[in-house]
């Protein structure tokens, strides 16, 4: 028996290492998605310049954690009235043209951020009206950008170039906030908008270089009063797609805002400085890279992994709030919760993908998104008031319970669903 075992062919390390490499990153075989990828991954990097850049501006010209919240509510505020009518537009439009027009307002965008950075006395709510209009460009463009993946890639392919396409977004959040403290604290504000701005140019240039004949495109279909309210409909419809995105309404109120909770608790909590802030945020973002590549390795997501993101997500939560230092915080506790909450964005958005019909894939997206990033626009003034009365700990407290809730709700709603009656 021993000798048989020992004459099993085995694969080398090395092998086996390259055939991870390659499940881990299958999608890239599809040329358009290659060109996609690329594109994306620099623009996404430009894009936390400017995210954490105006982020820091606010905060140093108000010193208030309510003025992060609303600035967060301008950002993201259109998305929560504006981005389910955007996927409906979505599932109707040549994705690609259309993405070239949102991508170039949004350039413009960061101009203008940049123009106002560069004045000697930038002004607040001139600040937030450029965010605002940014917040009008992504409510459009986000659905495009995330229903345009299912048109660029095999269909056998599609779960792991979603997960490839979060991992995008980590792997530039990694960079980009680094990339902001070196700029903030060296050369200023102005300089982190206007590289984001440069960066547009790289995403508009792989669209133009796509080659639309291969492009795995549906049928189109005349456009129909309601188109919102059908997706709304298909959405509960279908229990665990109607389970994972009231976990996400949850989640997205009060847990998911980073945006707003991890400065102040850097500065406020912990009374780092503005490159504490980006040190502590690239970590998060390395955490959030590993989850993603993992992830992506691991191919189809169940639902399990949703109730093992959100109860994770929540435990490392509690745990952040409680760290006495920037060096523990640094060390342990932010990377475990950049890890967690993209384990539970990446396992949401697959399995919201793989499970709903492609036709409605625009719609389901934007509701996604709306249950994600709009409310936002809600969570971020309330997150940012509670933190100056309370302590910059608390809404992460509150943040790691709603987690903890929504994953016992999700896993009964799971488990009723399953029971037979």
């Amino acid at each position: 028996m021993k000798d048989a075992v020992d004459n099993l062919p085995s694969i080398p390390v090395s092998g086996r290492f390259t055939q991870m490499l390659q499940h881990t990153f299958l999608s890239l075989r599809n040329r358009n998605f290659r060109l996609f990828f690329i594109g994306q991954l620099i623009s996404n990097t430009g894009n936390w310049l400017t995210n954490i850049a105006i982020t820091l501006l606010v905060l140093n010209l108000t010193h208030s954690g309510l003025a992060v919240g609303l600035l967060a509510a301008c950002q993201y505020g259109p998305i929560l009235f504006l981005s389910a009518w955007a996927g409906a537009i979505a599932d109707n439009v040549d994705k690609r043209k259309l993405l070239l027009v949102t991508q170039t307002l949004e350039m413009l965008q960061s101009i203008a951020l940049a123009i106002i950075a560069f004045t000697p006395n930038p002004s607040i709510p001139v600040l937030f009206v450029v965010a605002t209009a940014g917040g009008i460009f992504l409510a459009f463009d986000n659905p495009l950008r995330r229903s345009f993946v299912s048109e660029m890639v095999r269909p056998e392919d599609l779960p792991n170039a979603v997960v490839l396409y979060s991992t995008i977004v980590n792997v530039s959040r990694a960079f980009g906030p680094a990339l902001a403290g070196f700029l903030v604290l060296t050369l200023g504000y102005g300089w982190a908008f206007t590289i984001d701005a440069v960066s547009y140019i790289a995403v508009i240039v792989c669209l133009i270089m796509m080659r639309p004949a291969e492009l795995y495109r549906e049928p189109s279909k005349p456009r129909t009063k309601g188109a919102v309210r059908a997706g709304l409909r298909y959405i509960i419809s279908v229990p665990p797609l109607r389970i994972s995105f009231v976990m996400l309404a949850l989640i997205g109120t009060l847990s998911y805002n980073f945006s707003v909770t991890l400065p102040l608790f850097v500065t406020h909590g912990l009374h780092g400085s503005d490159s504490d802030f980006t040190m502590i945020y690239t970590i998060f973002s390395i955490g959030a890279v590993v989850s993603s590549l993992v992830v992506a390795n691991r191919g189809f997501v169940h639902m399990r992994h949703i109730l093992y993101g959100a109860a994770s997500l929540g435990i490392t939560m509690l745990v952040l709030a409680l760290v006495p230092t920037l060096g523990f915080a640094a060390v342990v506790a932010v990377f475990f919760v950049g890890l967690t909450s993209i384990l539970f964005m990446t396992a949401t958005t697959t399995f919201a993908q793989v499970e709903s019909k492609r036709e409605m894939h625009g719609r389901v997206l934007a509701l996604q998104t709306v249950l994600l990033i709009g409310p936002t626009a809600v969570g971020g003034p309330i997150l940012g008031w509670i933190s100056d009365t309370l302590g910059a700990q608390a809404p992460l407290i509150i943040g790691g319970i709603v987690c903890l809730l929504a994953a016992a709700w999700g896993y009964y709603a799971t488990h009723r669903h399953q029971t037979p009656s």
